[in-house]
């Protein structure tokens, strides 16, 4: 049923944009067009108009002034909730309207661009400039902005919502505020204040446990609250005795104080150490085999705390994970309503669908908590934490995933990427391209891809086009983990030469656009580095195959290239890459190995 309704609000606004083009919003670079805000407006509302207003005058060079009215001319540009709204467009009803809906809509010569608070109106304002006026937001330093004169629109009634309450690409791309409000991004990075429409608060995230009941300051006076591994009170390594009643209600108030620390949080974590050794004492096995998972317990502690939370804090949900052994639904239990379960992915194959034989296992738990939580959220992988700049292959499965996710119903999406630095392997595609599906995972993700590469890497679009379906193909039926080897067999020297080849093909094409040219030599990294790691292997099979030798004859060449690319000076809104994988490792450490050439394959 979901599905099906948010189809059919795309139907109906693609259908309601059909018709004659009759509101000219600029002429020859001039306009006859004011922006108006109302009383009452939200500091979002006001900035929404601010944009509006910026964004037009770089596309046409029209300057298209914003005044605070009660009316509103005949040619006006309507912003936001309030009297005006409700006196030129009197059916359209704002009171019923989500806080992230929006209406894009055009009466006369009056164009409306308004939606729920506190992110609608705001919303409505960029989706218009993406969708008539073609605006696209790369990244935080590459943006298309077309610059027309004559801005013409036809008849709109374009309602929209997204298909995720929570949505967040956690890349180190979206990290910039106004992308992420560009791009429509309620994620944990950046923190958005009110003048962007705000995000959803957490107190704490995940990995509560410790946090909430620190052992250095409890395990003595209770031991009875932690694990009992082996018929042994422990906390190194271990998790809470969840079923432990006076832990229950200790965490009870821990909770209380820090949502009162917090008002601003609508989201409290529960959840446990990133670890394993679960307790096994009497009461907790009990629960965990009646419910033949160890989601039993941890579940049984959530909805007995949000139960007790529930009358002083009703706005707030508590969140907790369903992670490596509590990855299995529970049997019987079902999360209360104000309890959110955070399935994680981090098994899966993530070089094919989820619908795969392979992913087969995570698929069925998806099922099973689907049908019992109402309120899913899903962590997802999409990077390599191991070596953050390796070729990961993932990129055609990324829409198939997303839309798995929401024909079950997900309502919150962490697409958890190479969070740390700039750098990692294809990351502003992902980052776009995520957030875009984020909003309408039912757009064509192939062509959103081709869309990306064309705009932001220009004439080096189809090399790089054909990389990806490269490497792609070359990865089919290997099992690609969050944490996949530089020795994988799909980076063979066949495939990379060939990689290498397309690569220095689009440097080609981009030779003579230096903006380009640097994005593509930022793109060109990973294969550096694949043959960097790889050096002697590579170099036997190249001789094996009595092939062609496709990279510098100087490693130490070769990775004095790769760290003044990786770490060398770029355009406003990038930083240099700091680290190349989650353990810690610089740019420096990794080339400071190859200060020797080899002197023998």
């Amino acid at each position: 049923m979901k599905i099906v309704s948010f189809l059919c609000m795309l139907v109906l606004t693609a259908f309601a944009e059909r018709g004659e083009a009759k509101m000219q919003l600029a002429k020859n670079g001039h306009t006859d067009y004011v922006i108006i805000t109302q009383a009452g407006a939200t500091p979002a509302e006001l900035h929404a108009a601010k944009e509006l207003a910026q964004h037009l005058h770089t596309i046409t060079g029209a300057d298209f002034p914003i005044r605070e009215a009660a009316n509103a001319p005949s040619k006006a540009i309507v912003i936001g909730q309030g009297a005006v709204t409700r006196r030129c467009f009197p059916t359209v009803d704002l009171s019923a309207f989500g806080q992230e809906q929006l209406v894009i809509r055009t009466e006369g010569k009056r164009l409306l661009l308004a939606g729920g608070r506190p992110r609608g109106t705001l919303y409505a304002v960029m989706r218009f400039l993406a969708t008539q006026c073609g605006v696209r937001w790369w990244t935080a330093w590459a943006s298309q902005l077309p610059h027309t004169p004559n801005l013409t629109l036809p008849t709109l009634n374009r309602v929209e919502q997204p298909a995720f309450e929570s949505r967040d690409p956690y890349w180190f791309v979206s990290g910039n505020t106004d992308w992420a409000v560009h791009n429509l991004i309620t994620g944990q990075r950046p923190y958005l204040d009110e003048t962007h429409g705000g995000g959803i608060r957490y107190k704490g995230f995940v990995h509560t446990f410790f946090p909430l009941v620190p052992p250095e300051k409890y395990f003595s006076k209770h031991p009875e609250w932690y694990s009992l591994i082996k018929g042994k009170r422990v906390y190194e390594g271990a998790q809470l005795c969840t079923t432990n009643p006076e832990l229950r209600d200790f965490l009870v108030e821990q909770v209380k104080a820090s949502l009162k620390e917090s008002p601003e949080a609508s989201i409290l974590s529960v959840s446990q150490n990133d670890w394993f050794n679960p307790c096994e004492c009497e009461r907790c096995k009990a629960l965990d085999d009646e419910e033949g998972s160890h989601a039993g317990t941890m579940l049984a502690l959530v909805n007995y705390i949000a139960e007790k939370v529930k009358p002083d804090f009703p706005h707030v949900a508590i969140d907790t994970l369903a992670y490596q052994y509590t990855r299995k639904a529970p049997k019987s239990l079902k999360p209360l309503p104000n309890v959110i379960v955070r399935l994680c992915s981090i098994e899966c194959n993530f070089g094919a669908s989820l619908e795969d034989p392979s992913n087969k296992s995570f698929a069925d738990d998806i099922r099973a908590w689907s049908q019992k939580s109402n309120r899913l959220y899903i962590w997802d992988y999409t990077t390599n934490f191991s070596h953050y700049v390796l070729p990961h292959p993932n990129w055609f499965v990324l829409g198939e995933n997303v839309r798995f996710f929401h024909k079950y119903g997900v309502r919150g999406l962490f697409e958890q990427g190479a969070y740390q630095s700039d750098g990692g392997e294809m990351a502003e595609l992902r980052t776009w391209l995520l957030a875009q599906l984020l909003w309408n995972p039912y757009q064509d993700d192939r062509a959103l891809i081709k869309e990306f590469l064309q705009g932001y890497y220009g004439n080096a679009d189809k090399a790089i086009y054909a990389y990806l379906e490269l490497l792609s193909q070359a990865a089919k039926g290997f099992y690609l983990t969050c944490n996949t080897s530089p020795t994988a067999p799909f980076l063979k020297y066949t495939v990379l030469s060939k990689a290498e080849r397309l690569w220095q093909e689009a440097e080609h094409a981009v030779q003579n656009d230096p903006e380009r040219l640097w994005r593509v030599r930022q793109g060109h990294l990973p294969i550096q580095y694949t043959a960097l790691q790889n050096w002697q292997a590579l170099r036997r099979n190249c001789l094996e195959d009595k092939a062609e030798w496709v990279f510098p004859t100087s490693r130490k060449a070769l990775a004095d290239q790769w760290l003044a690319v990786a770490t060398g000076k770029g355009p406003v809104g990038w930083s240099p890459m700091t680290l190349i994988n989650e353990g810690g490792t610089t740019p420096q450490a990794f080339v400071e190995q190859f200060q020797n050439d080899p002197t023998s394959p």
